[in-house]
Formats: C-alpha cells, structure tokens, sequence
C-alpha cells in the first residue's frame, strides 16, 4: 500500500486559493493509494474568525472538489478536517473516501483544543470512534490534539484498526510532543500510523510540518520537516500482523483494568 501525506502551508483569508493548492498537490500523489490531507487546511486552525462563516455541509464545495479527486487520482482520499455545519451544530469533520469519490466514514474529533483556542467554544466534539474497513486495510481516524490521549487509540484497535490516519495543524511550539505522540499511539498499539500536519503559519501562529508515517515498532519510515511536502511510503499489511505476531503485546493486555 503506497501512501501520501500532503504538508499544506496554510492560508488565511483564501478557501478557494487553498482548495486548488489542495487539487495541485493531490495531482503529485497520483499513484499513491491512500492520500491524507492536514487538518482544517481550507480556512486555518487558528483561524477562529471563520469558523462558522466558513462552515461547510458535505455537498459544499471542499468535499464537492475532494469526491472529484479520490475520482480522478483512484485513490482512498482522507479530506483532511474542515468545519462541518450539520443542523444547528458545527464541528472539526474529517471523511475518507472510496476511489470512486463515495464517502465510506466521517470522523468528528472528540477532543477539542481549548489551550489558547476557541475550538472547544465554537465547535462541538465528536461523540463516536470511526474505524472503516476497506479492501487495503482497517483505517481508524483522529485528529491533531487526539494523539494525547491514546484511550481513543486502543479503541479503535479494539475495533480491528489496524492504519491510523490522523490529520493535523500541530503548532511548532510543541513539536517534540507531536514526534513522541505519533510514534506512540503507533508502536503501543501495534498500528501503522499516517500523519498529515500543516505547515507555514496562521494568523501569526507557526505550526510545526514534520508529518510522518510510522510502522508498527514505532519507527519513522518517512517524514519530512517544515515548509510544503509530500511524505509518501509503502505500507505492507502483511508486516504490522508479523509484528503482532512476534511481540504480542496487545494479547497480554488485562481488560480489567
């Protein structure tokens, strides 16, 4: 399984300049099976302004352009996260999609970032695990400040994940959490992990780059620093059941506690 992180930079103040910086850069992966895109990479995590302007439903134009892109690349297109207006609420929504543009599961993140953020004031949190079988793999879903608590994590091993997607616009600041927390929700769950994270700054707030793909030992396969990149890798399957196989760690877990 060949797969794709796109590091977008992001941009203030510019939804449709960032949906075709978005289009350009998934045209690069062509060829890659599985495409990831970074967290709220159409408005700007830090952009608290437009949250509810820039809302979007799932027939908006983000998902619109995202359905016509797994489309045309034929690949498992992870949307990255945009804020989802559903009813009377809004929250921080990601989808995967099937090759042929259908959504298969969508992801509303259940933690919500309240340190020097109005996510958790704007947003509402997520109140279910997403984890999606698919002919490639089991995919389980999460967002950015997700990777500190990993309860969320061994549920979705739970439920038979096996790759965690997780899109992101980690800040710069702490970005020694984000390489300790990506490699282990991987390695203590015995998963592949693909990390998407925007890069460049928003609204005066540097975000950290540095997205990755992890194997099942904890191990950065590849990754990249900060700026505009792609990180692509090859996954085998075959290789996260031998590692189980061979340290059997999540067997020797004590449900009662």
């Amino acid at each position: 399984m060949n797969v794709s992180c796109i590091q977008m930079v992001q941009v203030d103040d510019d939804t449709d300049g960032a949906i075709d910086r978005a289009i350009r850069l998934i045209r690069w992966c062509r060829g890659a099976d599985v495409i990831i895109l970074p967290e709220l990479w159409n408005i700007g995590f830090m952009s608290f302004d437009r949250y509810i302007a820039g809302a979007e439903t799932e027939n908006g134009r983000t998902m619109t352009a995202m359905r016509e892109m797994a489309r045309e690349t034929g690949a498992y297109l992870h949307t990255g996260s945009f804020v989802l207006k559903e009813g009377d609420g809004f929250y921080n929504a990601a989808f995967l999609l099937s090759p042929d543009g259908e959504i298969l599961g969508a992801y509303r993140k259940i933690h919500l970032f309240s340190y020097r953020s109005r996510e958790h004031e704007l947003l509402r949190p997520g109140d279910h695990v997403t984890v999606i079988p698919t002919p490639l793999a089991t995919f389980g879903l999460a967002t950015c400040f997700d990777l500190r608590f990993p309860e969320l994590f061994r549920r979705m091993v739970d439920q038979g994940a096996e790759v965690f997607l997780v899109c992101s616009a980690w800040p710069k600041s702490r970005l020694e959490y984000f390489r300790l927390f990506n490699r282990a929700r991987a390695s203590e769950n015995q998963c592949a992990l693909i990390s998407a994270n925007a890069a460049g700054e928003n609204r005066g707030v540097a975000v950290a780059g540095h997205s990755m793909v992890v194997d099942p030992w904890g191990r950065v396969v590849n990754s990249c620093e900060n700026g505009e990149a792609i990180v692509s890798a090859r996954i085998d399957i075959d290789d996260i059941h031998e590692a189980r196989r061979r340290f059997p760690l999540l067997s020797s877990r004590q449900d009662w506690l």
